[in-house]
């Protein structure tokens, strides 16, 4: 009977490796799939320009930071012949993916060129930013439906690869798909509520330090992106702390967000405000959260974007 059983049990242990190599491997496939659909995007709004580029790829709902979320779509065709003169070049440092493939974000330096027919230097002058791009796969055509960029100053090197290990990291900390069924949108936007007052109780730092990744991402203006716990969380209380104070809290607003359909990847935006009072000078900044659910069962950001305006 030992005979029979052992043939049997060691093909079921062969399989179980295999049915985690073909997730993986899924996993990816769409991470590559993403890089090239934003590589090509990169390069069309390089060759095409920008509101052509832009244009092709917008879905619809979808939406770009000026002083708060705007109707992305609405605003190039409003501006076509304005944006036609820009020019825009951006590489990716970080790529991340949901498990189904259908939601993705890109992150990377961006130099920008505006109105490359003016004859005043100033004019011309080249801006540089991170800029992210956030990507929802909609019957196999990947639409850009969030768009933000954070203005950094001074020169920003071009000379960057994404690594899908970086990628693995934050997997590691995500949840196993059998703990993330009962997950919803509402449940998302709840954990964005509860890291906006954490913000007012526990300032920037501590608050980060609680509702980060391990692997956490922090990208803020005029400064440099931070990477892991302990330099995300020190930057964003080094941004956030010198503003907000218990006599001038932060005040955020939800305005829009979105859940993978595998239910542990997905993102927040709005806008956090501070009044100004004496010794604080008070702030306007967009805000867009991505946000992965844990082993612990809760929902932790794992990429924070501050665009003050």
């Amino acid at each position: 009977m030992g005979q029979l059983i052992r043939p049997v049990y060691f093909l079921f242990l062969l399989s179980l490796p295999f049915a985690g190599f073909t997730q993986d491997d899924n996993h990816s496939r769409f991470w590559q799939e993403l890089e090239s659909v934003d590589n090509d995007f990169s390069r069309a709004a390089t060759e095409r320009g920008r509101t052509e580029a832009f244009l092709d790829v917008l879905g619809e709902g979808s939406v770009l930071f000026r002083q708060g979320p705007v109707d992305a779509r609405e605003l190039y065709r409003r501006n076509q012949t304005i944006y036609a003169l820009d020019q825009l070049s951006w590489r990716r440092h970080f790529i991340d993916v949901s498990r189904d493939g259908d939601l993705g974000i890109t992150v990377g330096p961006n130099v920008f060129t505006a109105n490359q027919e003016a004859q005043n230097d100033e004019e011309r002058q080249q801006r540089y930013s991170y800029l992210v791009n956030v990507w929802h796969n909609v019957n196999g055509d990947w639409k850009l439906m969030v768009d933000m960029t954070v203005r950094v100053p001074g020169f920003l090197s071009m000379d960057v690869e994404p690594k899908y290990e970086d990628t693995l990291l934050v997997m590691a900390e995500t949840a196993h798909p059998s703990l993330t069924g009962s997950n919803d949108l509402q449940g998302l936007i709840d954990a964005d509520a509860l890291f906006s007052l954490s913000i007012n109780f526990r300032g920037g730092q501590r608050a980060m330090l609680r509702y980060g990744l391990e692997h956490q991402r922090v990208y803020l203006t005029n400064m440099a992106p931070a990477v892991g716990t302990a330099a995300a969380s020190k930057a964003y209380g080094n941004f956030l702390d010198l503003r907000v104070a218990t006599t001038n809290p932060i005040s955020a607003t939800y305005m829009g967000g979105f859940l993978s359909s595998s239910k542990e990847l997905g993102y927040t935006y709005g806008i956090m405000t501070t009044d100004i009072n004496e010794g604080t000078p008070g702030f306007k900044t967009n805000y867009l959260r991505v946000w992965r659910y844990t082993k612990d069962r809760e929902w932790k950001i794992t990429m924070e974007f501050l665009s003050e305006y």
